[in-house]
């Protein structure tokens, strides 16, 4: 039996939660602030992950607990590294369980770690995967991407299950972009339903949507493999199609004509493909991205939904 730690007590910190519990392990969920940790220590449920019940094996706290053999990261992008400065975490191998693009800096998560505290090992734990359903035990597969094999390796150990399979990955640059890019195409997506724009559309937008972050994870020192496997096309096909994705539904209710402010005022869970996307542009520097290119323009208020359609739909043709 190991001791976890998780940061972050959203709903995906507290799934993991729970997965590390069914794995067989102690588990420290690790809340922004001593009020919410006894909150949720008191209900043994989370707002943010309703229904899902937590056992007595996971403790509610706002530090980081002394003996923890493995701890991840589950706090949204945006919020990364000022989380790993305030809770002394500089030094200590981590695995990073969030997905972006910083905005400041356009560094990719394990960079913006490093950034902060170089030379631990580190690894990210990426795919398609809905809190809600890994918090039920339901079927899941993700990636564990590390340059560090015996890091990965011992991730892989400690967090897998029969129902939470894991698979290892050496090319942390391409599941990062993966996971990042996914969020600002599947706001595409779910805008071109929300515009009623049909099914064909939103086929061959997340198609050419998949050839953009193959061109950039490859621009970028990443392979094309990796973008194919569960950390590229697998979490695009589901935040582009299911309809718990945040990122898909803000980008439904833009197709639909909802303002982006309105839309984010109604919300408390952090959409990040709006941060995202103009990041992850600036990253790519002179690689082509017109999708999400298109998605930044539109979120900035630069250009309307139907200027963002048209300037795709007028561009050259071409061989695929």
């Amino acid at each position: 039996m190991s001791k976890l730690a998780i940061v972050g007590a959203g709903a995906w910190g507290t799934a993991l939660a729970l997965q590390g519990v069914r794995a067989g392990h102690l588990v420290a969920l690790v809340a922004r602030d001593s009020s919410t940790a006894r909150a949720i220590a008191r209900r043994r449920e989370n707002i943010h992950l309703p229904g899902a019940n937590l056992p007595d094996e996971i403790e509610l706290c706002h530090n980081i607990p002394a003996g923890i053999d493995l701890l991840l990261w589950a706090v949204p992008t945006q919020q990364l590294r000022s989380s790993i400065l305030s809770l002394g975490s500089i030094g200590r191998p981590i695995v990073v369980c969030a997905k972006g693009v910083e905005a400041k800096t356009h560094l990719l998560p394990l960079e913006v770690v490093a950034d902060v505290s170089p030379g631990q090992p580190l690894a990210v734990l990426t795919g398609p995967n809905f809190a809600h359903e890994v918090a039920r035990g339901l079927p899941a597969a993700a990636v564990v991407a590390s340059t560090d094999p015996g890091f990965r390796e011992q991730v892989l150990r400690i967090l897998a299950t029969n129902n939470f399979r894991l698979y290892g990955n050496d090319d942390a640059i391409g599941a990062q972009l993966g996971g990042a890019s996914k969020n600002v195409i599947a706001i595409a997506a779910g805008a071109v339903i929300g515009a009623g724009l049909g099914e064909n559309a939103r086929a061959a937008l997340v198609t050419r949507g998949l050839s953009e972050v193959r061109r950039l994870a490859i621009a970028l020192g990443g392979r094309a493999e990796t973008v194919i496997g569960l950390s590229g096309l697998g979490d695009l096909l589901l935040t582009c199609t299911g309809p718990s994705s945040r990122n898909f539904s803000l980008g439904h209710a833009l197709g639909r004509g909802e303002s982006l402010s309105n839309i984010l005022a109604s919300r408390t869970a952090v959409t990040e493909g709006v941060t995202t996307a103009a990041a992850l542009v600036a990253r790519a520097g002179d690689v082509e991205l017109p999708i999400c290119s298109a998605v930044a323009d539109l979120l900035a208020g630069m250009k309307t939904l139907d200027q963002a359609i048209a300037q795709l739909l007028s561009r050259p043709q071409r061989d695929e």
